[in-house]
């Protein structure tokens, strides 16, 4: 070994490794749906990818568990993407990922396809955490507040998390805005925890 110039390679994180995968095939896929005139099919399809994905364990096992062969991870997203009804351009993109091994970015890719047709439309996405699903009008609310925030039309992107007792979070881009009871009791906490 002497004489040899042996260079340290730092080895990215998983989730930043997890999200180039995604942007590229999300790349892909939007610029493909793009070309069709498609991307209300996508829209659609993405609402049912993820509506799969939060509802179903085994969904979830298929797309990350390392168990499968790659032919079973393919044959079996294909089958699954059939039934869902998703559009052939969606089940030839998660066939491919399949193929390559790459189900596991299939969450982070859509958020990217979301952010792509958001930014393709001059929209920003919003996604907005909040302890009781948003009604109509306080979701039509939030997003004319944000708009005047963001300058631009904003599209939310809701989920409930009933641990956040009350609030809201909202992620606008980069900007991160916590109004949660949970986090507003946190940070009381820590407070207390210096006085004492």
């Amino acid at each position: 070994m002497q004489g040899q110039n042996i260079e340290r390679v730092e080895v990215s994180e998983p989730a930043s490794i997890s999200t180039g995968i995604a942007t590229r095939y999300a790349t892909a896929v939007f610029e493909l749906a793009k070309d069709a005139n498609s991307i209300p099919a996508l829209e659609s399809d993405l609402d049912t990818l993820e509506s799969a994905l939060a509802d179903s364990a085994e969904l979830r096992d298929l797309i990350s568990s390392p168990i499968y062969s790659r032919a079973d991870q393919q044959a079996g997203i294909v089958a699954v993407g059939r039934a869902m009804g998703l559009s052939g351009s969606t089940v030839n993109a998660l066939a491919v990922m399949a193929s390559k091994r790459r189900l596991f970015a299939v969450p982070r890719m859509t958020t990217a396809l979301r952010a792509m047709i958001s930014e393709d439309r001059g929209e920003v996405l919003a996604e907005v955490t909040s302890a009781q699903a948003l009604t109509p009008d306080q979701a039509a609310r939030l997003s004319e507040t944000l708009k005047a925030t963001a300058g631009k039309d904003v599209k939310l992107k809701t989920a409930v998390d009933e641990s956040l007792i009350g609030g809201l979070v909202v992620k606008l881009g980069s900007t991160m805005i916590d109004t949660s009871v949970r986090s507003k009791l946190s940070a009381l906490q820590n407070a207390m925890k210096e006085v004492g």
